[in-house]
């Protein structure tokens, strides 16, 4: 055999490279297989992708959405709190006020109070002064006329005189305790 023959026949039986008919049949069937999938398979691959970005982009949207609308309601709290502590602060000042002006006024009704009280004591006292001044002169005037009508021996009952004298003498010692004072 020739060389050229047997290299001929060592290519024919080359397992690298396939032979001819299995080639075309192989490229046939990679074909229809191909076709099948870009047809049928592909279309459905696609839709399932593109169903599930928009699920994906969707539930972002509704993230977004949520986180929005969670920052508004967080605004609107702080806002509320906000507002509840100025009125809180408010109302304590209010009643601080209050608190501040009814004091005074129970301080003003115990000061009229008390110089009501202190008015009335004063009066009574000078009443039970003026009532002890008239029961002492009325003692003492018996006591001096008593005692007179023992020393000039003679009864001193008239009244009118009885009150002269007894004047005069209160007189008298009403002018030497001014005088001593």
């Amino acid at each position: 055999m020739s060389p050229l023959v047997q290299l001929a026949a060592e290519e024919a039986e080359n397992p690298l490279i396939p032979p001819i008919p299995e080639l075309v049949i192989g490229l046939i069937a990679f074909v229809i297989v191909f076709g099948f999938l870009a047809k049928k398979l592909l279309p459905n691959i696609n839709k399932v992708l593109e169903e599930r970005r928009e699920a994906i982009e969707g539930g972002i949207e509704k993230a977004e959405a949520a986180q929005t609308e969670a920052q508004s309601v967080l605004e609107q709290y702080k806002a509320q709190l906000a507002e509840a502590r100025h009125e809180a602060a408010r109302l304590r000042q209010e009643a601080q006020e209050q608190g501040a002006t009814l004091i005074a006024e129970m301080r003003a009704e115990g000061q009229r109070q008390r110089e009501e009280i202190v008015a009335a004591g004063h009066a009574q006292i000078e009443a039970d002064r003026k009532a002890a001044s008239s029961a002492l002169r009325q003692d003492v005037g018996k006591l001096a006329t008593d005692l007179a009508g023992k020393l000039v021996g003679e009864s001193l009952e008239d009244h009118a005189r009885q009150s002269r004298v007894i004047d005069r003498f209160l007189g008298e010692l009403e002018e030497k305790a001014e005088a001593t004072r």
